[in-house]
């Protein structure tokens, strides 16, 4: 059980997916995935590059 899927799990999920949400409702789901992960990602970016408020108040006195 190391975390690995095979062939025959991945398709049983998406077999899952597909009756749950339809086809028509996939792409959708998928943009708003594709979304959230990239807002994730630049709140991220942004975060290790921008001073912290701390350091900020650290340096003013």
């Amino acid at each position: 059980m190391g975390g690995k899927f095979g062939l025959t799990e991945i398709l049983l999920i998406l077999a899952v997916v597909v009756l749950l949400f339809g086809g028509k409702k996939i792409p959708e789901l998928m943009k708003g995935l594709g979304t959230g992960i990239k807002e994730f990602k630049n709140a991220a970016k942004d975060e290790n590059t921008a001073p912290s408020k701390k350091a900020q108040e650290e340096n003013k006195l």
